[in-house]
């Protein structure tokens, strides 16, 4: 990406403002999708800001469970000191689909043809008329 993409782009990607306001901070790790967490300057209320440099493209669905808790301040420990082992249970997280081919699409969406199964015959429309 060119310098006017780092400069106007922010959804592909850190712009020139992003990794200014990195300046100073400390980087304290690394996500499995390549997303890089730091930490900045005290806060007013002294605990220390936090932010995410993602890889690709900016959706905060990409953060794991594990680094959304850190970015919040839920825990104060980095992830692989604080979290207990993963359980057989758990399963991977998924990125947010929306808005790709791959989003849910109930049937009748127009993307499928907007085609809907015909009323049963329990349905009864509401008129204002009606008592």
């Amino acid at each position: 990406m060119g310098i006017f993409g780092k400069i106007f782009t922010w959804w592909d990607g850190a712009t020139i403002g992003t990794s200014l306001s990195l300046m100073g901070t400390r980087r304290v790790g690394e996500d499995a999708f390549g997303g890089v967490y730091f930490e900045g300057k005290p806060l007013p209320d002294g605990r220390r800001r936090r932010f995410v440099r993602y890889e690709g493209a900016n959706d905060a669905s990409r953060v794991p469970p594990e680094w959304h808790g850190w970015l919040h301040h839920q825990v104060n420990d980095l992830p692989d000191a604080s979290l207990p082992p993963p359980r057989r249970w758990e399963k991977e997280p998924k990125p947010n689909l929306t808005g790709t081919a791959s989003a849910y699409r109930p049937a009748g969406a127009m993307e499928l043809g907007g085609k809907r199964a015909p009323a049963t015959g329990d349905y009864e429309a509401w008129t204002p008329d009606a008592r």
